[in-house]
């Protein structure tokens, strides 16, 4: 056991270490050839294709055997694998979680910077970051968006809005007072709207939730507000929400994005046609409840490759812990996610089905079980298993994904838009499970990760 936990730390270090200073800069001509692409938009994958890219951008797509290949460029053969756009999350979290902790100690540099990383290593190359940033958000964003560092471009809702002595709740995150606004009357949300307007956010992040009745709930008057500065401004608000009652209200007040899924019932057709007829985007984030209980339920976990290079040593002592896995099991909030996941995965199914506006998300970076990366690819399986194919979730976390966030340079492999990549082995629109064997990762045409599971010993 030691072991293999000392392989499994060396393996995270490197993976996480990797051009941890140096920037995405604009590179010679790469040439991929001979494998699938899967181009983000859902279509039938191209067999034994080809794609050229040179300065951090695509330049062509198309049948290898047609490709030119420019005089000097790099040739990565990819036969066996399948080329895709970086993975991008709608619903993350940066610098909320340290180890097995919580809260605003951890929102440094050093930390932020590592977990964009890890980010990337596991595919997923743009990361919305919605809610409970510290000031230090606003740098670090304009320094992802320049490459300044390795690892995922960085978007966000900068501290986001939300209720006194409600959510987000200080008893789970115990963020600092610089990290949510809590207004107490509707000017004071306009205020704190108009002063996010000045950073520039991307989006407005509001709580309208009760968690379970614990604690307050954020008033209409005051969600209202923010939802109307937020347009007068120019700005989306993205709504955490839990109930089906508390979804209706948002989306009947003007929200953009429905940020978690339903989770305590069915939605109805009159809920549907509301998020349909107003355009609104709706971000499942399965992941969040199935971390509650997954790492307990299933506690040979901890020893799946996929997972150990995100594990610190902290987190894996947590996992191993067969007194935490008994408590864990034993509360009722357990049954509660279980409820709760199935219920989403319903209604995800359902929405799309209906052809509501999905987007790609998960919560990751919230609470330390909910693992950057790695969540997003037990999203990915969890989004299979509510329904969708594997075609249809790898277009809603790459095409779809980028939609949402209005970013018209990614998301899609095709001539003009950013070089954001990932190889893996094997064929994912056959079988989600290929996303896992990661062999690379590109950011502007700039290789950051490499492979992020050792291929066996023979």
């Amino acid at each position: 056991m030691r072991t293999r936990s000392l392989t499994a730390s060396l393996l995270a270090l490197a993976l996480l270490s990797l051009s941890a200073s140096a920037a995405p800069a604009a590179s010679r001509a790469v040439v991929f050839r001979g494998g699938t692409v899967l181009d983000g938009t859902g279509g039938k994958p191209l067999e034994e294709g080809a794609v050229v890219v040179r300065d951090g951008r695509i330049v062509s797509v198309g049948p290898a055997s047609n490709v030119k290949v420019p005089k000097g460029a790099e040739v990565i053969d990819f036969k066996g694998q399948t080329l895709l756009p970086g993975l991008i999350s709608d619903h993350s979290h940066v610098g909320l979680t340290s180890g097995t902790a919580t809260g605003a100690q951890s929102y440094t540099r050093e930390n932020v910077e590592k977990q964009l990383r890890q980010f990337a290593a596991y595919g997923v190359t743009t990361v919305t970051a919605l809610g409970m940033n510290r000031p230090l958000f606003n740098e670090l964003r304009k320094e992802a968006h320049a490459g300044t560092f390795a690892g995922a471009d960085l978007f966000g809702a900068g501290q986001g809005i939300g209720v006194p002595e409600g959510g987000p709740p200080q008893a789970m995150t115990n963020n600092a007072p610089d990290q949510v606004f809590r207004p107490t009357t509707a000017e004071e949300a306009r205020a704190a709207v108009r002063t996010l307007a000045k950073h520039r956010v991307d989006l407005v992040k509001v709580w309208v939730d009760s968690f379970l009745g614990k604690v307050p709930k954020m008033r209409p008057d005051i969600y209202k507000a923010v939802i109307d500065e937020s347009h007068k401004q120019g700005l989306r608000v993205a709504a955490h929400i839990h109930d089906l009652e508390d979804a209706r209200a948002v989306v009947d007040a003007g929200v953009d994005i429905i940020a978690h899924g339903v989770r305590d019932q069915p939605v109805d057709a009159a809920f549907i046609q509301a998020m349909k007829q107003r355009g609104v985007w709706y971000v499942p984030t399965l992941a969040l409840d199935e971390a509650t209980v997954v790492y307990a339920d299933q506690p040979q976990l901890v020893d799946d490759p996929l997972l150990r290079p995100a594990l610190s040593p902290e987190l894996r002592a947590q996992l191993t812990d067969a007194a935490w896995r008994k408590k864990t099991l034993e509360d009722p909030k357990a049954q509660e996610a279980r409820h709760a996941l199935s219920t989403n995965q319903a209604n995800l199914k359902a929405l799309y089905d209906a052809g509501v506006k999905v987007g790609f998300g998960t919560d990751s970076g919230a609470t330390p079980l909910r693992i950057p990366g790695y969540a997003e690819h037990r999203e990915l399986r969890l989004m299979v298993g509510a329904g969708l194919t594997p075609g249809q979730a790898l277009a809603v976390a790459t095409g779809n994904a980028a939609d949402l966030l209005k970013l018209q340079d990614r998301g899609r492999i095709q001539p003009g838009l950013r070089a954001d990549l990932v190889l893996v082995e094997g064929d994912p629109a056959a079988s989600i499970t290929a996303v896992d064997r990661v062999t690379g990762v590109w950011r502007q045409g700039r290789k950051v990760a490499g492979p992020l599971v050792p291929a066996p010993s023979p």
